[in-house]
């Protein structure tokens, strides 16, 4: 029996079939309603969908297991994120794997609309019919060397026409309220405010999600800024454009030629549009090439068994986007203060006031919200029954009136990189600092004022106590009776005979009445057990 079961509702390549079934049970159930997909998806761990089936809010609240939606594409217009995000469950897509694929149609329509390709073949259809001719003045076409294409969004489906328009002799201008200036330039776009795009271009290509932002951000006003003559092509959401307008710019001429993959409403061939012969329309194809929905199904597959596994996948919407360099250097951080939440949340006692966590070395130059909601998933999931993950661990925090800071220093605190977790309750306060050194891996440094030198996997004990001759005696007796090996031991203390702390790692947990048992011991004035989590497969690195 697979460990996990996952449900596909859209149709999905095969090889994303078979990655997932090395680790999984699939069901296929392409073309199931929305009432049904209710009623079965407390079932599953994982759903796959692409564009047809609509994940709404009351689908994922009936949805008792699931951990991470894919969506085998880019847009996810059809899931309600902030729903999932509030229950704690991944979405994730494949933007990079339809990247070509999406713009190659871009620039299909483009040229097909531009030299009138479509109405040319069917007048040709027509003439073999009927034994007539073709008028071939009728087809004159534009030439798209010289001319200037403005691409709405240029992201890596935007980048990517700029890249094949330039190849065709454009001017390319681009407007993207979240790309510099510089970073366009770097890929040969002119940056415009969108005013401005809209005035100069003769050609505007849309590669835009849909918000609220960029619903009908082309309409009536957007249409009149536009050159007489100016072509549209649309190959990312229907409703980033008002059709009404559209009909109405190309009916008057304004607009020359529209070349859309998308319309507002469903069912695409009932669009208005297609009245028009200087209109081409196609039913959603950007993507619709063999190459992209294999990589795009091998990726998504991927990516949901990555969150199965309890890790943070490449492309969650869900999550602020990681960089892969990024992610790669803080995945080691991540798994230290993922630990180091486990270790801190077992030894405190009394409700949680607030938790400081502070950031030093290396980590100081990178954003370290991910190493707080590592922390935060160590911390709360060794006292809660829920499911706990870097998405929701936050979320849960904050519902639950626990509060939390992130610092970042620069200061020279002896280690290369240091994590330290400040936790204050009701009853006391703890300071744990932990660091990834270089040849040795992860490592608890220092335990409130006490140096130390602790592994942080598997069991341990932790005493406070006074510094005096025959604990480790008489503990290791009482251990080694009930069987239970000592494995390592590290000694913090102020000076001789003062107060100290003291951490011993055993191969197997030991049962409270043994703890109780160890409190009565001279000398011991407190023992807490923790469980790190399991042993680290490899040394961890610092980069």
């Amino acid at each position: 029996m697979k460990p996990y079961r996952v449900l596909v509702t859209d149709v999905l390549a095969q090889v994303g079939i078979d990655v997932l079934s090395q680790a999984a049970e699939v069901d296929m159930r392409p073309g199931i309603s929305s009432e049904e997909l209710k009623s079965i998806i407390g079932d599953y761990d994982a759903l796959i969908v692409r564009s047809t089936t609509k994940v709404t809010r009351e689908i994922i609240e009936a949805a008792k297991k699931l951990r991470v939606i894919g969506r085998a594409g880019v847009g996810v217009d059809n899931i309600d994120v902030v729903a999932a995000t509030e229950r704690g469950i991944y979405v994730v897509n494949s933007p990079d794997a339809v990247t070509i694929a999406a713009a190659e149609h871009t620039m299909a329509l483009l040229l097909a609309l531009a030299r009138r390709v479509v109405q040319a073949h069917s007048a040709m259809n027509t003439a073999n019919k009927s034994g007539g001719s073709v008028d071939r003045k009728k087809f004159m076409g534009t030439q798209l060397a010289g001319k200037t294409m403005g691409i709405i969004g240029i992201g890596r489906i935007g980048s990517y026409v700029a890249k094949l328009s330039q190849a065709f002799g454009m001017r390319v201008i681009g407007y993207d309220p979240f790309v510099t200036i510089e970073s366009a330039r770097q890929k040969g776009i002119e940056w415009k405010e969108l005013e401005v795009l809209l005035k100069e271009a003769d050609v505007i290509s849309l590669h835009v999600p849909l918000t609220d932002e960029t619903y009908h951000m082309l309409d009536t006003r957007q249409f009149e800024m536009m050159k007489d003559g100016v072509m549209i092509i649309n190959t990312s959401r229907g409703a980033v454009i008002n059709e009404a307008a559209l009909y109405k710019a190309l009916v008057g001429g304004k607009v020359a030629g529209a070349a859309v993959d998308v319309v507002e409403a469903e069912p695409p061939w009932k669009t208005k549009l297609l009245e028009l012969e200087n209109v081409i329309v196609t039913p959603h194809l950007g993507a619709s090439t063999v190459e992209a929905q294999e990589v795009a199904a091998r990726d998504i597959a991927e990516q949901l068994l990555t969150v199965l596994k309890g890790e943070i996948p490449r492309n969650a919407v869900n999550l602020p986007p990681i960089p892969i360099e990024v992610r790669e250097f803080l995945k080691p951080f991540m798994q230290l203060a993922e630990r180091i939440g486990r270790f801190q949340s077992q030894i405190c006692r009394g409700g949680i006031k607030l938790i400081q966590l502070f950031h030093a070395g290396q980590l100081a130059s990178y954003d370290t919200a991910p190493l707080t909601s590592a922390f935060l998933k160590g911390f709360l999931e060794v006292r809660l029954s829920e499911a706990v993950n870097y998405l929701n661990a936050p979320v849960i925090a904050r519902s639950r009136g626990i509060g939390f800071t992130d610092e970042r220093t620069t200061e020279d605190v002896g280690y290369s990189n240091l994590i330290t977790a400040r936790v204050i309750t009701t009853q006391e306060q703890w300071t744990v600092s932990g660091s990834l050194i270089r040849d040795v891996g992860m490592r608890i440094v220092r335990i409130n004022q006490y140096h130390v030198d602790v592994i942080p996997e598997g069991h341990a004990l932790v005493f406070e106590q006074y510094d005096k001759p025959g604990i480790v005696g008489r503990v290791g007796t009482l251990l080694g009776s009930h069987n239970i090996n000592i494995a390592n031991m590290q000694l913090g203390r102020e000076r001789v005979g003062g107060h100290s702390i003291m951490i011993m790692l055993v191969d197997n947990p030991v049962p409270n009445e043994l703890l109780e048992q160890m409190k009565t011991f001279p000398n011991i004035i407190d023992v807490r057990s923790v469980y790190f989590g399991p042993p680290l497969s490899e040394t961890m690195q610092s980069p």
